[in-house]
């Protein structure tokens, strides 16, 4: 039987104090006891449902936390102040000095930065290898390695990420697959394909409003019991902890979630395919052209389509920036980053959300200075949008008349 995500999220059903069809908001950021004995049990981990601080967990985030396990199809979840709030303390448990993680070459620039910049000031090496490449992958694990990390679909470049195969490898060497699902929320769900813990940022798709930001770690009620530990728990110790005022409004907004994925979807693959046939150097993996496109078909959760991303390549930066401002300035959207919102967002990832990366290795990966990455809005006329990007892309000198 398919896994179907939306189900999961439309079948969750909670009531706030009152009988409210909302969960109450627990404004609290300490919670009191009626005995000094609960508070030492629950300090030990040995109360269950009993509150201690809000940097631990409060109800309103264990609320929205539960919701995005079920989307995912994990034994549980724990929601951060922001996605780099999730991607760094589950690398820094899972790891210890001596190790060794083998990533994807082509990630989000802050997390390249962490494992590039960071993380080695604690003897935590990374290897980066192309994550298509699974031959390249299983070469580059040795005795300390302890994480395979990788993203579904890649920030910029579009990769997709066989799961399943990475999955196999994670198995067979006893390591865990760690895998951002941000840009694919809904359409791929990487743990039911074996994947061991599900990160989003959930400031982009999942809030979908660009008013906050926001991260989750879904996975075993083991992984997330230790990132939560007192003690030694790097979510709890690290302190990068969400509002319950956010948190209820990301609940809200993941409502919705399936409807705006599939407009996204819709959207993007419209232009995409009119993209590509104006001769642009089009990069979309519902596009026959890209190189996983069947590869996405068998992992997909069809419904939701191939995402809001896409690429085109001008050529060079002047011409990039120069079409940016000129869509902003015709009201198609924003010369912005960050991704997810209603309205069309853009910017050229080599000098913004890929910056942390040298343009030596940028070459290398194919991230040339001409690429300009779309979060395509929730548009009602797309076709409308589409003439009017293709008269800006005419005036720039992007496209001939």
């Amino acid at each position: 039987m398919a896994f179907k995500p939306a189900n999961n999220i439309q079948d969750l059903q909670y009531f706030g104090e009152f009988g409210g069809v909302n969960p109450s908001i627990s404004d609290s950021s300490t919670y009191t006891f009626l005995s000094a004995k609960t508070m030492f049990d629950t300090f030990d981990g040995n109360a269950d449902g009993c509150y201690l601080y809000s940097r631990h967990s409060s109800p309103t985030n264990l609320y929205l936390g539960e919701a995005l396990a079920a989307m995912e199809g994990t034994e549980t979840a724990n929601v951060s102040a922001s996605g780099m709030g999730a991607i760094t303390p589950v690398l820094l448990q899972l790891c210890n000095s001596g190790d060794h993680i083998v990533s994807s070459r082509t990630i989000y620039g802050g997390t390249y930065a962490f494992l590039k910049n960071f993380t080695p000031r604690f003897n935590i090496k990374t290897s980066f290898v192309d994550i298509t490449r699974l031959e390249l992958v299983e070469a580059a694990i040795t005795k300390h390695t302890k994480v395979l990390y990788c993203e579904s679909v890649s920030n910029p470049l579009l990769e997709v990420a066989d799961v399943k195969g990475l999955a196999a490898i994670a198995k067979k060497h006893n390591l865990k697959l760690v895998v951002d699902n941000t840009f694919s929320p809904l359409s791929i769900s990487p743990a039911i394909l074996g994947a061991d813990v599900v990160i989003h940022s959930l400031t982009k798709f999942i809030n979908g409003s660009s008013d906050t930001v926001g991260g989750v770690v879904c996975g075993t009620q083991e992984l997330i019991n230790d990132l939560r530990n007192v003690n030694s728990g790097a979510s709890m110790l690290l302190g990068a902890t969400m509002d319950s005022l956010r948190a209820s409004s990301i609940l809200k907004n993941l409502r919705t979630l399936h409807i705006r994925m599939q407009q996204h979807s819709k959207n993007a693959l419209f232009l995409a395919e009119n993209f590509e046939n104006l001769g642009l150097k089009t990069v979309y993996p519902g596009l026959a052209s890209h190189p996983s496109h069947n590869l996405f078909k068998s992992i997909m959760n069809e419904a939701y389509g191939f995402g809001g991303m896409l690429t085109i390549d001008v050529g060079s930066a002047e011409k990039a920036n120069a079409l940016m401002e000129l869509m902003q300035h015709k009201n198609l959207g924003y010369l912005a980053v960050s991704l997810g919102f209603y309205k069309t967002l853009f910017s050229t990832p080599g000098s913004s959300t890929s910056s942390e990366i040298p343009e030596a290795e940028q070459k290398e990966m194919g991230l040339s200075n001409g690429l300009i990455r779309f979060s395509i809005g929730l548009d009602h006329d797309i076709e409308r949008s589409f003439e009017i990007m293709k008269t800006c892309m005419i005036e720039i000198g992007v496209l001939s008349e």
